[in-house]
């Protein structure tokens, strides 16, 4: 199919262009313009964008379900209602997450995204972000302390048999036993290595870092707290310039302040907005099994029955307005969305709106709320 889309306000990198128009033919962005133009009749299907934001599709590197289905079911229509919840928020590509479980059940969770990619009826299945099991139990958050261990190299060589190269990224807490060893064989399958349900210190992050880790997941969460002479994980990336930090931006697990102290230390280039929604996403309150916990979903915040926040319910929509809403710039705050996640997971072909990438797409009202979504140049009727 081949598009025109007029009036839109397309967000490019640095800048926004207000009345554009966007030609799409064959999956891809062919040229984007401006104003007045004299379109060929009958070769392109004209689509209105009514002055609305046209946005690169979202990329969710972090994410366990969605509309009431857990990617840890083990089953394709669990993976499939994930693929629909997250374009309907403007994500066209997403790491299916686990959570820290049974061997048994994690290959299950594999094998299930195994058969999924190549038929996703909405986002697309960049690859597989394994959160765990190798996390420290001090740090373990919402994440069940049963299922917890020292990482083990001959587990993830099996479990590297099952998945190979859909093994994206992978979270660890690297100052237990076997973490360094660990890290160096994810290092040599180029693997993203993402730190986080850890109690490193200063020193142990610094090492993991030089060693080849290069991410914070949700940062500031589950892991050892800044302290004027304990310094711990979060200022050692800050003082590392190849480590990015993702941030669950959902008014509940970090402070406008701390927003915005990470894109001052980072930049938009080393910030990446995830959701690490559990299945509760889309539905709202109620009462909900995840990792082998209750989880309870009050007012849109989920706990376990200690108190403890367990995942979220934000969708990459909302991630974006809240961004915006703390004062960082849309420009800023879209790059955080869809191309730093782009760049850290090499989608050479998504995350801009660019002549000759993929036509991934959104189109945003003024509250953020989306109002199509396009994937490989076809608008998705979920």
């Amino acid at each position: 199919m081949t598009y025109i889309l007029q009036n839109v306000q397309v967000v490019l990198q640095n800048s926004i262009v207000s009345a554009a128009n966007v030609w799409i033919s064959e999956g891809k962005v062919m040229r984007i313009d401006s104003g007045d133009i004299s379109i060929p009749e009958g070769e392109y299907e004209r689509i209105d964008g009514g002055g609305h934001l046209l946005v690169p599709g979202m990329i969710d590197v972090h994410i366990h379900g969605a509309n009431g289905f857990d990617m840890m079911d083990g089953t394709e229509e669990s993976i499939q209602e994930v693929s629909k919840a997250c374009a309907a928020s403007g994500c066209t590509s997403f790491l299916a997450t686990s959570v820290s479980s049974t061997m048994e059940d994690l290959l299950e969770m594999i094998r299930s995204v195994k058969r999924v990619i190549g038929y996703e009826v909405g986002a697309k299945i960049a690859g597989i972000h394994l959160e765990g099991p190798y996390l420290n139990p001090k740090r373990k958050g919402m994440q069940n302390e049963k299922y917890l261990r020292h990482p083990n190299l001959e587990e993830m060589k099996l479990i590297f048999q099952e998945a190979g190269s859909l093994i994206k990224m992978v979270t660890i807490a690297p100052e237990l036993p076997g973490g360094m060893e660990l890290l160096s064989f994810l290092k040599e399958r180029g693997v993203v290595i993402a730190i986080a349900h850890s109690d490193a210190t200063y020193e142990e992050a610094k090492q993991a870092f030089a060693a080849g880790a290069s991410h914070v997941t949700h940062c500031f969460n589950g892991m050892r707290p800044i302290h004027h002479r304990d310094p711990g994980i979060v200022v050692a990336a800050f003082e590392e310039r190849h480590v990015s930090l993702q941030a669950i931006v959902d008014n509940v697990h970090l402070h406008p302040a701390i927003i915005r102290l990470m894109h001052t230390m980072k930049g938009p280039e080393g910030m990446v907005l995830i959701t690490d929604a559990l299945q509760a996403m889309g539905l709202g309150d109620g009462n909900y099994i995840f990792g082998g916990h209750q989880v309870t979903v009050s007012g849109g915040i989920a706990r376990l029955e200690d108190g403890t926040l367990a995942s979220s319910t934000v969708t990459m929509n909302e991630a974006l307005r809240y961004t915006v809403e703390t004062g960082i710039s849309l420009t800023d705050a879209v790059q955080m969305a869809s191309t730093t996640p782009a760049n850290i997971l090499e989608l050479q072909q998504k995350g801009t709106i660019t002549s000759g990438l993929d036509a991934d797409l959104v189109l945003l009202d003024d509250e953020f709320k989306v109002l199509w979504t396009m994937v490989g140049g076809q608008i998705l009727q979920l």
